[in-house]
């Protein structure tokens, strides 16, 4: 009987949009002294609505009482509040949604993860109703019409066609930019390839560079380039310019072909031979590897597993340094709320049926968890007020998605995300070896983001309860993009906050007395890097005849769609 109910509610509601909202309004039911002192919560403040209404209606200014978020935009312009009708429709819609959503919180007898699901899918219909994305509720739509005599509705509709046709609400217009005119210009050159990734080398920008070179690990969720955007955004340049030899993973797109493709396989023949690949190219003993997001917990386990492959005097990486980075998934952010065990294994049958989970199916979840500002945001301003997306690099590259191979990312979901078997010492066998945290010795420089939904750094931060190391954590303003690409500039945009880690420090204990620092943590981490990366040495060429360039930078994968 439960394997039938199960599968019926995979077949109707395989996301689970749908069960944790019943489950809440069950759990109030069955609590009727919470539910009514609820009710009697609700009946005061609309009430008190209602006479903030009249007073409006009669032309008496009365304060607001109840207030958007300060951190939301939609009601930004001022017919909302001068505007006795707009403010109403805008008071009203407010004062449900609030309550609405307290509700779903404060919902009795509720698992936390139920409650956080409910809560997340009942928000995602109410941004979805609110007035501000609809035509005759929206007084600033109705006044640009006006204004340009439907012209504003005319473009907001050939908008809507081209959406549409692209199959998603365009962030940006895709004839602004082009991966090697205008984004991933930096030069450099293939010099490794195999089906699952190349590996470029840049040329130098210096005359010496420091012996022993940086590998980065990129995330093949996207696409490489996001850290070699324009010049000015380039973490690449930065890194070349202060003289280190730098290579990168730049993963292929896969299909079906590559259904097979394993975890494994993106680890042994992944991260290693990028690795190996400098190592050789460069006739070094060891490399510093970075590792970005999914590309960072790839690299925190393949040190685990370097430090079990190799001789300890053999290790090839000398430090590591992860951006973004999840190794404990117990709590990984907001797209838990897509992940239990009924999604996944929904998630399974259609990579099974396809061989790859499609980009875009991903793409959508992620702007899914911020639904106001990537989607409805572009709803508004492109269909209703006729105009076009602007120039934006890291959108852009956003819309750039990539697949997932299904044997891979079914192991990563499982492993990872369900059974959070990363931190369990020797749980998880890969390439041959048992993987252990605590074998990482080499010295670890991890930055998280402030604002990031997608890996929380207290969630990231535990990585220092794991390797043995020496630590230093760092903490950047903004998110998961604009944390990490954070180029500096004068005067400063952002800030960071860095300390050294302890194996026995919990993140609000090391943000207690972190020191707080204005700019760019790149400054901090070229500080870290540079004493351990090696004597200063002629610098190498992007090529070498022992290493012929197979294409020039920024490859080809990066262009499979």
């Amino acid at each position: 009987m439960n394997e039938l109910r199960d599968g019926l509610a995979s077949a109707i509601d395989p996301l689970g949009m749908g069960a944790p909202i019943v489950h809440a309004q069950l759990a109030w039911f069955l609590h009727p002294q919470e539910l009514g002192e609820r009710v009697a919560r609700l009946t005061t403040d609309l009430w008190e609505l209602q006479w903030h209404s009249w007073y409006r209606l009669l032309g008496v200014n009365d304060e607001d009482p109840v207030k958007p978020n300060a951190d939301d935009p939609r009601w930004a312009e001022p017919v909302w509040s001068e505007s006795p009708t707009w403010d109403l429709i805008k008071s009203w819609y407010l004062a449900f949604t609030h309550h609405f959503q307290d509700m779903l919180y404060d919902t009795p007898a509720l698992s936390h993860k139920e409650r956080r699901r409910a809560a997340f899918w009942w928000r995602k219909w109410l941004n979805a109703v609110a007035p501000t994305n609809f035509f005759w509720t929206n007084p600033i739509a109705i006044r640009k019409a006006v204004e340009t005599g439907g012209e504003s509705l005319v473009r907001g509709m050939n908008n809507f066609l081209e959406d549409m046709q692209a199959g998603s609400v365009r962030m940006a217009d895709p004839e602004d930019f082009k991966v090697g005119e205008n984004l991933a210009t930096t030069p450099g050159a293939v010099v490794f390839r195999n089906r699952l990734l190349e590996v470029i080398h840049y040329a130098p920008t210096q005359p010496q560079v420091h012996a022993e070179p940086v590998v980065i690990v990129t995330p093949w969720i996207n696409k490489f380039y996001v850290l070699d955007l324009t010049p000015k955004k380039s973490m690449i340049r930065y890194l070349l310019d202060h003289g280190f030899d730098v290579f990168i993973t730049s993963w292929k797109n896969p299909d079906a072909s590559m259904a097979d493709a394993s975890f494994d396989d993106y680890l042994a023949r992944g991260v290693h031979e990028a690795i190996e690949t400098a190592r050789r190219f460069c006739g070094v003993s060891r490399v510093h590897a970075a590792g970005y997001c999914i590309g960072g917990t790839a690299l925190a386990m393949y040190a685990a597993w370097a430090n079990r492959h190799f001789p300890a005097d053999e290790v090839p990486i000398a430090d590591l340094t992860l951006f973004t980075t999840l190794v404990d998934f117990h709590k990984p952010g907001d797209i838990e709320v897509f992940i239990d065990a009924r999604s996944v294994e929904y998630l399974c049958r259609q990579m099974q049926r396809n061989g790859y989970l499609d980009g875009q199916e991903m793409a959508s979840a992620f702007r899914l968890l911020r639904s106001n500002s990537l989607i409805w945001h572009y709803v508004v301003h492109g269909w209703l007020y006729g105009e076009s997306p602007q120039p934006f690099d890291v959108l852009y590259w956003n819309m750039d998605s990539t697949r997932m191979p299904q044997a891979m990312h079914a192991w990563y979901l499982r492993e990872l995300y369900l059974d959070n078997r990363l931190i369990q010492p020797d749980a998880l066998v890969v390439a041959g070896e048992p993987l252990d945290l605590a074998k990482i010795r080499q010295p670890l420089y991890a930055v998280s983001a402030q604002d990031d939904h997608i890996a929380p750094w207290a969630q990231t931060f535990r990585i220092n309860n794991h390797a043995v190391g020496e630590k230093r954590f760092v903490l950047s303003s903004s998110g998961h993009i604009l944390g990490i690409v954070n180029p500096p500039v004068r005067p400063a945009k952002r800030k960071y906050w860095a300390d050294t880690a302890h194996r026995s420090d919990r993140a609000e204990t090391w943000r207690a007395r972190a020191q707080e620092h204005a700019g760019s943590w790149w400054d901090d981490w070229i500080e870290w890097l540079r004493p351990k990366a090696g004597p200063l040495v002629a610098a190498r060429p992007a090529a070498t005849e022992a290493f012929p360039a197979l294409a020039d930078a920024p490859g080809t994968y990066v262009f499979e769609s």
